[in-house]
Order: C-alpha cells, then structure tokens, then sequence
C-alpha cells in the first residue's frame, strides 16, 4: 500500500489536479506552438525515414508507424479537450446563475427605488414651495397692515412704510422740560 502511494500521484487528494492538466493541454494544443512543433516533428520524422539519415529507418512500412502515433495522439487528444470543454461550461453555467442573481438583485433594487422616488414625488406635492410661502407672508403682512391703519389713531404715525400718505402725518408731542 506504501509502495503504490509512492509510486502513483495522489489523484485522490486533488480531484481538479486532472482536470487542470486537461485543460493546458487543450489550451495548448491551440495554440501555434503546438502546431509549428508538430510540423517540425512531422518533417523531421519523413526525412528521417525517407532519406534514411545516419541510415536510421525505424518506420518500415511508408508511415505507418507516424499513422499510428497520431491516432494515439487523437484518441488521447478528444477526451482531454472534451473533459476541457465540459469544466468550462461548468464554469460557465456558475458565471450565468451568478449573473443571473445579481440581474434579479439589481431589478428588485431598482424597482424600489423606483416607488421610494415616486413616494417622494407625492409627498412633495403636499410641501409648500419658497414662492408659495413667501406668497402668503406677504398677503398676511398686507392684512396686518391694513388692519394697523384702520385701527391707527389719529395722532399717531402709521408703521406702514409702504404707505406715504400715512407716514407723513406725524404729530409733535410736546417736550417736557425739567424746571427748577
């Protein structure tokens, strides 16, 4: 048991561990690396079998071992980058409901907005403006105005400061003074 712990990864202890290899292989051979290298390789392997360099011909059959080497590399390739495929939708669909979640969040924040702004829009009606309030202080003061001239008596000067006709009419008091 020792023995084959330490002989064989611990895939247990990692689930992901296979999943992350499979998607850098996928994203790997996406890439133009990956295909320049098999170009490379692919040369290489033709000119070695069919020029015969330092007399090397290990392919006797005309590519039949470069076949069979890429059909291995296929039939290992698909499942890695299908596996690939399948985490990343996985992680899409997480993305999509977590979007999902914060689009409902975000409606239902702003439906509420929406009625906490109406509901001060009608309690602003009911509010009275600077004009309106200025409005009715004036028609108050002239009111007052008018009833401290009617109620003015006629030696007395009338506190209306608008009026000149009543605040010419001022009336000498005699002065008192002291006589020893």
């Amino acid at each position: 048991m020792e023995l084959r712990s330490r002989l064989l990864p611990n895939l247990a202890g990692d689930p992901d561990f296979f999943g992350r290899f499979a998607e850098r292989f996928a994203r790997y051979m996406g890439t133009a690396n990956f295909l320049l290298y098999m170009t490379v390789f692919v040369i290489v392997w033709i000119a070695v079998n069919v020029i015969g360099l330092f007399s090397l011909k290990w392919d006797p059959y005309p590519f039949i071992l470069l076949n069979l080497f890429f059909s291995t590399q296929a039939s290992y390739a698909a499942p890695l980058i299908l596996l690939a495929q399948n985490r990343q939708d996985d992680r899409d669909r997480v993305q999509i409901e977590q979007d999902r979640s914060r689009n409902e969040r975000n409606l239902a924040d702003t439906e509420y907005l929406t009625r906490e702004v109406a509901a001060l829009r009608i309690s602003l009606r009911e509010v009275a403006t600077r004009d309106f309030v200025r409005s009715e202080l004036r028609s108050l003061l002239e009111e007052l105005i008018a009833i401290s001239d009617d109620d003015a008596e006629p030696g007395r000067e009338s506190r209306n400061p608008r009026n000149p006709a009543t605040t010419s009419l001022k009336t000498v008091s005699p002065r008192r003074t002291s006589n020893p």
